[in-house]
């Protein structure tokens, strides 16, 4: 952007200000609301400290450069910056392929708390959202470039501020729990109860009440979980974690849901709504959400603090 007076830079920490060979002028604005989201599409050139992203070091080569780009365009604040130019909408690479069947939408938005959104390709051709990005026009249309959309599906209430108007938009259908109907009161399906709902062929719901009363991840083709914000995977314990110093409803709740589902779900990559995401043969993952549950029965109640967080 055109090198703003206001708002004011974030310090940059290591070689953040000089990278010989490598591209001058990015930072992090004084908006970052420490939410991880560009810490997980350019590790190793934004990092943390005193509780905000920060510059570690500029990009070097087109692979960092395009990381950057991508850490831009996710960030909910727009608060990853270059001194001299405004951002290139060529470089915009979302829909980000994460897989052949799942790619992430990008554009996270500060009406979901910057939370992750993801497009899923169904064998038909037709595509299922999974929570929103920001809510733009432009952005529907290159969305809808993948394949008709024919479901939005809410993970829970904190991600349901953009539903309506995509499952509008794109002649979708849109989901969420009964739990937390009250934040998409005009949803199209309303699923109840605690057991686990088949929604579209070998794609699962399985409301997870803990996070919030109506939390729900979905798991499809045994192979994606988009686990909201259920549970996540911790760059600082290398394990799956639950948001324990988040938990706006239960975590004894969350405790009992993990017991009762755990063992009916099998995945290989966990997708969630924040936190970063993790590919793992199945077995694995089994074996680390038997562990998860069995530390999360152990949890306590404690007051919500988000600087907690083991991102």
């Amino acid at each position: 952007m055109d090198n703003p007076a206001a708002p004011a830079r974030v310090q940059e920490t290591g070689a953040a200000a000089k990278q010989p060979g490598g591209e001058q002028g990015w930072y992090v604005d004084g908006r970052c609301t420490n939410c991880d989201v560009a810490r997980q599409l350019a590790p190793g050139l934004i990092g943390e400290a005193d509780r905000r992203s920060v510059v570690l070091r500029q990009p070097y080569g087109e692979a960092e450069t395009r990381r950057m780009h991508a850490a831009a365009f996710a960030c909910p604040t727009r608060s990853i910056r270059h001194s001299s130019r405004a951002l290139d909408p060529g470089a915009d690479p979302f829909p980000l392929t994460l897989d052949d069947s799942v790619h992430l939408c990008g554009h996270n938005s500060r009406h979901t708390a910057g939370a992750n959104s993801y497009l899923l390709r169904r064998p038909s051709g037709t595509m299922m959202m999974i929570d929103t990005p920001r809510w733009d026009r432009g952005l529907a249309s290159r969305y809808e470039t993948l394949g008709p959309v024919t479901d939005v599906l809410l993970t829970h209430r904190d991600h349901a501020a953009h539903g309506r108007r995509y499952a509008d938009r794109f002649g979708a259908r849109l989901w969420i729990h009964e739990g937390d109907l009250d934040a998409a009161p005009d949803a199209d399906r309303v699923m109840r109860g605690v057991d686990p709902v088949e929604i579209a062929e070998n794609v699962m719901a399985y409301p997870l009440p803990g996070h919030t009363r109506g939390s729900v991840l979905y798991v499809a083709d045994e192979r994606y979980c988009f686990s909201g914000d259920s549970f996540y995977w911790s760059r600082t314990t290398a394990d799956l974690e639950v948001a324990e110093s988040v938990t706006w409803y239960s975590i004894e709740e969350l405790a009992a849901s993990l017991a009762r589902t755990a063992g009916r779900l099998r995945f290989e990559w966990l997708l969630p709504g924040h936190g970063d995401r993790r590919r793992l043969p199945a077995r694995e993952m089994s074996r680390r959400l038997s562990e998860l549950t069995t530390r999360t029965r152990a949890l306590r109640p404690r007051p919500v603090d988000l600087s907690a967080l083991r991102w």
